[in-house]
């Protein structure tokens, strides 16, 4: 062990004439712990979040959207579609219809985006409506969860009425259960004698999905592709062809190839774009976390500053004692350097193992209970990231070794013979 830190271990160690050192020292230790889990802790709820968030956006929608400018939707979408699928890092493609729409049932209406899909394409390239443990968005609380096959094969029972799929709150609203009918009506209408009257057409619910994510879970439903067409008088045409990637954060990269490879008249978007300023507000927060909390190690860092001070001042003699046995200045202050970066250690080391094993056992046993009704989910979400203990272990540490410089420095002053004069 180098003498430095040698020393340095003995005065922490070491009883003290004046007690109220060693306190102030613990309570910098307590500090520098409670700092760093508060942070570990606070990161790790802000990366649940944005973790689910994401799994949840990602879950209900598409990874890139192609749409058509300056133009009703797409028509020739069918060889279009299988000429991109070819393209590098897609791996599913979906043609889709979005208008919004009025769903009724009786008394209770309720607007709301109807989305006209094709279930065996849809199945590959978005989750919005897998059953549990398919990789659908978690978790889905309804007992009547939907997929897309529900849309497959009702025509058949039911020769009458189109199949739909309603968002489990939308479907609390209006009253509906799986086999209820609701009418459906189309705000563009058709021109007849007596003017533009509203086009509608009746479904019937084949099933009711939650995705955990409340805009989509309130505002959406889905149809097969051809009812969709047929009610809004569309014919052989869709507003948006979907793709899947094999990677989510190459969004940007693969609509812009899409794009290209489309040609002229098309416009790419992804879903880093459409929830930019939902992410951008999340990093915001995690920034603000960071600082807020991080004050806690700042006035654990000052108490190691006072710490050190008053230790410097009842090791005066000894200090002087060590000098004039040839210690140098520099050694000194590396004794006083090393000691607040211990306290720093110390405390550094107990609190990640603190926060993590809080951040384990509120994300394993759902500690923090939320109200589904508001955050869509009821549970608090922790996802600690190692990287994020790496990055508040070096701002602890770091802050300690700030808090050194000034009692160092003033150790390193101390000279010998006045400091001995009267011994």
């Amino acid at each position: 062990m180098k003498f430095e830190l040698f020393v340095a271990t003995r005065y922490l160690r070491a009883k003290r004439r004046q007690a109220v050192i060693g306190v102030i020292t613990a309570i910098s230790i307590a500090g520098v712990a409670a700092g760093v889990a508060s942070l570990v802790i606070a990161l790790a709820i802000n990366n649940g979040f944005r973790q689910d968030l994401q799994d949840r956006l990602l879950g209900s929608s598409s990874h890139v959207n192609l749409l058509r400018v300056e133009s009703d939707g797409i028509k020739d979408w069918q060889p279009l579609m299988e000429r991109l699928s070819k393209q590098p890092h897609v791996i599913a493609t979906a043609p889709a219809i979005y208008e919004q729409v009025l769903i009724s049932r009786g008394p209770r209406a309720r607007g709301a985006v109807l989305k006209g899909l094709i279930p065996a394409y849809e199945q590959g390239s978005s989750a919005a409506l897998d059953e549990p443990g398919t990789g659908g968005a978690e978790p889905h609380l309804h007992t009547n969860s939907a997929s897309p096959s529900d849309l497959e094969g009702v025509e058949n029972r039911i020769a009458a009425m189109p199949p739909i799929i309603l968002g489990k709150d939308m479907a609390d609203e209006l009253g509906a259960a799986v086999g209820s009918v609701v009418l459906v009506t189309s705000p563009q209408g058709e021109l007849t004698p007596f003017g533009l009257v509203p086009k509608y057409n009746r479904f019937r619910v084949a099933g009711i999905f939650n995705s955990g994510f409340f805009d989509y879970d309130s505002g959406w439903a889905f149809a097969r592709l051809s009812d969709a067409q047929r009610l809004f008088s569309l014919g052989d045409l869709v507003s948006v062809i979907e793709f899947k990637i094999d990677d989510i954060y190459k969004a940007g990269q693969v609509s812009r190839e899409l794009e290209q490879a489309a040609g002229k008249g098309f416009m790419a978007t992804n879903w880093m774009e459409q929830n930019k300023a939902i992410f951008r507000a999340l990093r915001l927060e995690r920034l603000v976390t960071f600082i807020t909390i991080g004050l806690i190690v700042f006035v654990a860092a000052l108490n190691i500053l006072i710490s050190l001070t008053m230790m410097v001042m009842e090791k005066t003699r000894d200090i002087a004692v060590l000098m004039s046995m040839g210690t140098r200045k520099a050694q000194v202050r590396r004794v006083f350097v090393a000691q607040g970066v211990l306290i720093g250690v110390i405390g550094t080391a107990i609190g990640l193992v603190l926060g993590y094993a809080l951040s384990w056992a509120g994300g394993h046993y759902h500690l923090l209970s939320l109200a589904p009704e508001v955050y869509s989910i009821d549970y608090v979400p922790f996802a600690p990231r190692a990287i994020d203990g790496m990055l508040v272990a070096v701002v602890a540490v770091g802050i300690s070794l700030i808090a050194t410089v000034y009692p160092s420095w003033a150790a390193a002053r101390i000279l010998p013979a006045e400091a001995l004069r009267y011994e």
